[in-house]
């Protein structure tokens, strides 16, 4: 292995030879990069061993002073590269707790020039991934320069990105040897993020690869020779005008090839039990269809891999397991595949720069997909045969077509105002974005602007830019051109509202006024911009006339025929992706708009109707028992600006009827420090011990703070409130204070994350009875050692407390009293048992029981715990508390803690405290502490949260 090695740089060293070396890549064009590469791969150490000759032709017009390589691999070679502050900001842990022999890197042995004169390289500072090479002399346009590489790289494991090697002696390889950047007025280059996303120009490549004779290699490529030797084999292969070359090596070749009449595809998707034939029919219909609607492939091979699939799949019911998909046969596997040649196809050949403007390449996909599916499967709803069963089919998502998921997904972020510009860079989008709302939005924003042109406009010019710039250099000013020049119609509102801003599309119906036989319409734009809406003539739900009204930036009046129209309505078929479209029907004539509608369970928005939704609740606490109800309310799977809820329901054991009900209305704004401002009401009553009640009213007003971009997790919130609380008197026990109202502010900042997290707030509390106020600063530390660090600070006093003999008010050691009725107590008036044991990590944070348990003028305390094994820590809590007429005192407790997972689910083991060893003072069970969560929405937010 080693002496392949030497042999190569022997025969690099003689000048006859190296200029035969480059004659095998003839036959590209004039101004092509050109590289080769002789490679070993050890496969026990998971490495290869790298010879590489690169021709670097400068084709721009500057002088350059450096050349820039991509060396992606190396992004894998410790924890502080981009990409593995990629995986820490969306909670991937696999990387950071990984063994170092699991992860990747590059190990540069020379850099040299043709001469094999060394030459001086770098990596520029925050991108250990990129090399910057210094050429002897600066290369003038036009001009070629060598360079010789020999360097060794240590692929990682395919458990962070699906691509390295596999446990099952699979090698997945993608971006594994050093290749070019792309240089169009400056260096296009950047970091690898997971992204799939690496841009490098067009390259003639030959490749060289020395096997173990057991690995047989999959590759786009074409394979030139595969030469047997002692104990390996020599495979050959080349590429011509090559944007990206992945090389797959396998024990046994679980590929499939699939011919069609231009291209021969290479795939190991999985195909559900799928016969060969049904499955090479689907693939030769997907080509059929990419040729027709884009134009023939340039190379004569494309691979299609389940790895790629996974690494951006088409989401929804599709991904059931395949007993449960509500699909039919061959639908899933079909989508995947189209997906996925789709990818390869575009990416394969347009030299867009996919970070910058991967919009161009997302919007072509789902536009095609949406297309596809028209034709293949007209019929097809969003929930399949799901849509016919009865009780499911009474929803209004059973009324769905399969693309109509695709406005439905992105308005899903726009509603919450945490959509982004499609032409932002791709690493600037929270994931939501990146996978599933932008590439949506940009797919739908195709559709919107192809019904508003007609013609088949923006078929014919994505056509036209895939056969006007395949394989050549390509930006977005050069698809607008295109579009512009095929549109007969003013589109600039597509690019400047809709591709470069998150602006919303909201339009209403304000006035219908009958003049002689015409109807004159006033149309609102709540959003102010420039762009076009659908305006519709209805007679008992049918279309009976139809018109685009361009230029609605304020309120414009339309004059339309009235014959037969019964119903005036904007955007009624869907075309335009509106965040509102409740306010679109006018009735001719009438009062009521439209009619309002009953539904069982939540389900998706029907906007010709205004509806109502009933769902069975239940919860849980001590006194009330199993509580069971329906809460009336009219939410919907899309969020809305005004909600209300009322949820009455039975407790089971207290006998009496319990619930909440609440209102609330939100109002966003766009690219400001202010997110959102939320205000409303909210009221409860429930059981607070066994035949004692609680009635709660609160109005409140929430502003809640984030920066652009949206990936900074950063959050402020102040939340401005007046809490009532009514509570019933025990005549044996009777209460200090029965009847109070509190006013609180809070304000709270949250910068969450798996390596760093820091959260804060600040909290003042103003009653008849007290004053007082608090802090609480969290922070938590992942280390390269894998330990974590947790560290938690409380600080409160009283400005006043005219209830010093109670400590109903008073700050809390352990267990907060929840005077406010906060917090998620299961027995919350317990003083013995396992409810008594719930903890809720809020005031002292404490978790045993010691004397004072409150302070009543100032309390401090400091909450830390550290990694002992995986989830397993050591705590200790530590702090004064002063009451009134009492020196301060000093308490401490320690132990072990279980955090399942964390602040959800914890199990706390105390150990030593200020009152001596815990475990020899007996009833040891009574002084074990837990933390559990059982509120679904809550629960949920674990395995969201990565993605918003």
């Amino acid at each position: 292995m080693y002496n392949s090695i030497s042999t190569l740089r022997i025969t690099l060293t003689s000048k006859s030879t190296f200029g035969i070396l480059f004659l095998l890549l003839c036959g590209s064009i004039y101004g092509q990069q050109k590289t080769y590469l002789k490679a070993t791969l050890n496969d026990s150490t998971k490495s290869v061993y790298v010879q590489q000759v690169l021709e670097y032709r400068n084709l721009s017009q500057d002088t350059l002073q450096e050349i820039y390589l991509n060396d992606w691999i190396n992004a894998f070679s410790d924890k502080r590269t981009p990409l593995a502050r990629r995986f820490f900001e969306d909670y991937d842990r696999n990387f950071h707790f990984a063994r170092q022999e699991k992860r990747g890197g590059t190990t540069i042995n020379s850099i040299s020039n043709k001469e094999f004169e060394i030459l001086s390289w770098k990596r520029p500072l925050g991108h250990p991934d990129l090399i910057s090479i210094i050429p002897d002399n600066p290369i003038a346009p036009g001009e070629e320069y060598v360079i010789n590489l020999n360097y060794s790289v240590k692929i990682p494991s395919e458990d962070f990105t699906r691509f390295g090697y596999s446990n099952r002696g699979k090698y997945q390889l993608r971006y594994w040897f050093l290749t070019p950047g792309v240089y169009r007025n400056g260096w296009e280059v950047y970091s690898h993020k997971n992204m799939g996303d690496l841009f490098v120009p067009k390259l003639d490549l030959k490749i060289d690869i020395i096997l173990p004779p057991h690995l047989a290699a999959i590759s786009p490529l074409k394979v030139e020779d595969i030469e047997q030797q002692e104990n390996s084999k020599l495979v050959s292969l080349s590429g011509y005008d090559r944007l990206e070359t992945e090389l797959f090596l396998t024990q046994s070749y679980v590929f499939e090839d699939i011919e069609t009449e231009n291209l021969r595809v290479l795939t190991n998707m999985e195909d559900d039990g799928l016969n060969p034939v049904h499955k090479s029919l689907i693939v030769k219909r997907i080509i059929d269809f990419l040729e027709e609607n884009l134009g023939t492939y340039p190379h004569d091979k494309l691979l299609s891999t389940r790895e790629q699939y996974a690494a951006n799949p088409v989401y929804g019911l599709n991904q059931l397991p395949k007993f449960l998909r509500p699909f039919p046969q061959g639908f899933n596997y079909d989508l995947k595949q189209f997906k996925t040649i789709t990818q390869n196809y575009l990416q394969n050949t347009l030299m867009l720069n996919p970070r910058e403007s991967k919009w161009i390449f997302d919007g072509i996909q789902t536009y095609l997909m949406m297309e596809y599916v028209n034709e293949n499967y007209p019929d097809l709803k969003v929930l399949g045969s799901l849509s016919k069963v009865i009780g499911i089919r009474w929803f209004h998502a059973a009324d769905l077509e399969f693309n109509d998921q695709y406005p439905l997904l992105y308005l899903f972020m726009a509603r919450q105002n945490l959509d982004q510009p499609l032409s932002i860079p791709q690493d600037s989008l929270v994931k939501f974005n990146k996978n599933l709302a932008n590439p949506y939005k940009a797919g739908v924003g195709f559709k919107y602007l192809d019904h508003f042109l007609t013609n088949e406009t923006v078929s014919k010019s994505i056509k036209e830019l895939y056969e006007d710039y395949n394989l050549q250099p390509v930006d977005p000013e050069d698809f607008r051109k295109i579009l512009k020049k095929n549109a007969d119609k003013d589109i600039e509102w597509f690019f400047k509202d809709y591709i470069e801003t998150d602006e919303k599309l909201d339009f209403r119906i304000r006035n219908v006024k009958i003049e002689g036989d015409s109807l004159e319409i006033t149309i609102k734009n709540k959003t102010g911009n420039g762009m076009p809406v659908s305006l519709y003539g209805l007679n008992n739900g049918k279309v009976v006339y139809k018109t685009w009204v361009e230029n609605v930036r304020d309120t414009r009046v339309v004059s339309i025929p009235s014959k037969g129209i019964e119903t005036v309505a904007l955007n009624y078929e869907g075309e335009v992706p509106e965040i509102n479209q409740r306010n679109n029907y006018r009735k001719v004539g009438a009062i009521i708009n439209k009619p309002l509608q009953f539904r069982l369970l939540k389900d998706v928005e029907d906007p010709r109707y205004s509806q109502l939704f009933f769902m069975p609740q239940a919860e849980y606490n001590l006194y009330d028992g199993l509580s069971l109800g329906a809460k009336v309310y009219n939410s919907t799977l899309l969020n809305k600006n005004f909600e209300f809820e009322i949820a009455p329901l039975y407790g089971t054991e207290s006998k009496t009827l319990v619930g909440s009900a609440g209102l609330t209305h939100e109002i966003f704004f766009e690219d400001e420090h202010l997110h959102a401002l939320r205000y409303g009401i909210s009221g409860s009553r429930f059981s607070y011990g066994y035949g004692l009640f609680y009635q709660r009213l609160t109005p409140y007003l929430t502003m809640s703070f984030r920066d652009s971009p949206l990936r900074n997790s950063q959050k402020e919130f102040l939340v401005v409130r007046n809490v009532n609380v009514y509570r019933d008197e025990n005549p044996e026990e009777p209460l200090d204070v029965a009847d109070y109202s509190v006013f609180n502010v809070n304000y709270s900042y949250s910068n969450p994350g798996l390596v760093e997290h820091v959260t804060g707030s600040v909290d003042l509390q103003v009653a008849e009875q007290f004053g007082k106020s608090s802090f609480t600063l969290e922070y938590r530390k992942l280390l390269r050692s894998d330990r974590q660090i947790n560290v938690r600070f409380f600080g409160g006093a009283f400005f006043y407390n005219d209830m010093p003999n109670s400590d109903y008010f008073s700050f809390a050691l352990d267990r907060p009293t929840d005077y406010l009725f906060d917090y998620n107590y299961y027995g919350r008036s317990e003083t013995s048992g396992i409810f008594s044991q719930q903890i809720i990590m809020a005031e002292g944070g404490f978790k045993s029981d010691l004397d004072p348990q409150f302070a009543n003028q100032w309390i401090s305390t400091v909450n830390a715990s550290t990694t002992i094994w995986k989830w397993i820590f050591a705590y200790a809590d530590a702090g004064l508390v002063k009451n009134r007429d009492q020196s301060a005192k000093f308490l401490y407790d320690s132990g072990v803690r279980a955090s399942i997972i964390q602040d959800y689910f914890e199990i706390f083991f105390p150990i030593h405290s200020s009152d001596g060893w815990e475990f020899t003072s007996g009833r040891y069970d009574q002084k074990i502490r837990f933390i559990a969560t059982l509120d679904l929405r809550t629960i949920l937010g674990i395995f969201t949260r990565e993605w918003f």
